[in-house]
């Protein structure tokens, strides 16, 4: 029997799948259960596991390219005898890719980007997000299909080399660099494999040649999805100077029990959201969705492009403490893109903090699904005058709230500007309590 591994959806915004790389090739013996390929998504790489055991007869989607939802990506032969046929099999889909109309279009194959809906599918199950241990510490090496065919040609011990791809995959680059006389490099990394032991840093970001375009990432695509959803939603924006004074002095003093300032802004968002259940709502086809959950997403920048949100849930009833504990974790697994869908898209509230790039204010543009977003411009030194006409110098941020006015009006937003600046200004120790 010939079972097909499909591309599973793995977020409620993904439409097609991006192959990070295959952990099995063809003639490769399946477990049931065990890894056959990592998935790109939007936000994080996930591993495929096979539902069936036998042996991987044939890849349809090869590594780096992309596949739509629901749509099959390799065949899996229950014996040896089958991989022909599985093979065959490809080769007349690849020759007729419309359906038969006896077979279930791939809508069908995949319904909703829920766990259920996945399991659904008989030929594959997603487990967690890749993990950022690498592949020595399992004692097996993980090779491309390129890559063993190129070292079988040249006659190269892939035992000698490092490989540069997920959690130290040899990939073809690797089996080429190494033959490469002109690499002196090649020699010295494959001289130590001790490097294998620990995650690899992040590269530097290949430079651009001038004149060409770029491919988008999988992130990226979901990021313009999204920002081409919020052009239909109308929006306002409303400013505020905040004076950070007591909010810079308590950071330093709560800044070497790990204490960030992100944990410190979102802690103080989400208490005033308290008080303004309207503002942490959004609009539905049922009307006004009010919240049972202060749960704040922060902007953050990923190192090979992209925009990911990562949430602070119920951060209005965590502890500052533990709130700083889980923005470290949260901040490590999205740049290793090992989030969990809800740890990623359960946000009510969107910060976005450009204040450590000396910006002094900007808009933001509101994801969808949300009522309000909050630009975060730096702090720094001004000259103010006080109530008693007395002249003095106190660090202030400037704040912009952007919202959906089917929502909140421009009075709400006022109001939550305002006591969200008192909070700040005048009792920020109540944070920590």
């Amino acid at each position: 029997m010939i079972y097909e591994i499909f591309m599973p959806a793995l977020s409620s915004t993904m439409t097609e799948g991006k192959i990070t790389s295959w952990v099995k090739s063809p003639g490769d013996k399946v477990e049931k259960g065990e890894t056959v390929v990592i998935v790109e998504s939007d936000k994080a790489d996930m591993d495929v596991e096979s539902f069936y055991e036998g042996y991987l007869g044939v890849i349809i989607t090869p590594e780096g390219e992309s596949a739509p939802v629901g749509s099959a990506i390799a065949y899996v032969a229950e014996t040896k005898e089958e991989i022909e046929e599985a093979k065959k099999k490809a080769s007349g889909q690849s020759a007729a890719p419309a359906p038969k109309k006896s077979e279930e279009p791939p809508s069908k194959l995949v319904s909703a980007p829920t766990a259920a809906s996945v399991a659904s599918i008989p030929d594959v199950v997603v487990s967690s997000p890749r993990k950022s241990a690498p592949a020595a510490s399992s004692g097996r090496q993980i090779v491309s299909p390129r890559a063993k065919r190129i070292a079988k040609d040249n006659g190269v011990d892939l035992t000698k080399i490092a490989g540069t791809g997920p959690n130290g995959r040899i990939t073809a680059a690797d089996v080429e660099a190494f033959l490469s006389p002109a690499s002196a490099l090649a020699p010295v990394q494959a001289a130590a494999p001790a490097k294998v032991s620990a995650p690899a840093p992040a590269k530097a970001a290949a430079p651009v040649a001038l004149g060409t375009a770029q491919s988008l990432t999988t992130l990226q695509k979901a990021v313009i999805n999204n920002m081409n959803q919020s052009l239909s939603v109308p929006t306002f924006r409303v400013g505020y100077t905040i004076t950070t004074d007591a909010l810079d002095a308590l950071y330093k003093q709560v800044k070497s029990k790990g204490v960030t300032m992100t944990a410190l802004l979102a802690k103080a968002v989400a208490v005033t959201l308290q008080k303004h259940p309207l503002v942490n709502a959004s609009l539905s086809d049922r009307g006004i969705e009010y919240k049972s959950n202060i749960n704040v997403a922060v902007a953050v920048a990923m190192d090979d492009g992209g925009l990911i949100t990562p949430v602070l849930q119920n951060a209005d009833q965590t502890d500052l403490y533990t709130l700083s504990r889980n923005w470290k974790g949260l901040v490590d697994r999205a740049r290793a893109k090992q989030l969990q869908p809800d740890e990623y898209n359960s946000g009510t509230f969107t910060i976005s903090n450009l204040g450590m790039f000396g910006v002094d204010r900007f808009d933001a543009i509101l994801p969808p699904g949300t009522g309000a977003i909050l630009a975060i411009g730096g702090s720094r030194p001004q000259v103010v005058a006080t109530k008693d006409g007395a002249i003095k110098v106190a660090s202030q941020m400037q704040v912009n709230l952007t919202a959906d006015h089917r929502v909140i009006y421009g009075a709400h937003a006022a109001q939550f500007l305002q006591d969200l600046a008192k909070l700040i200004e005048t009792n920020p120790q109540s944070l920590t309590l």
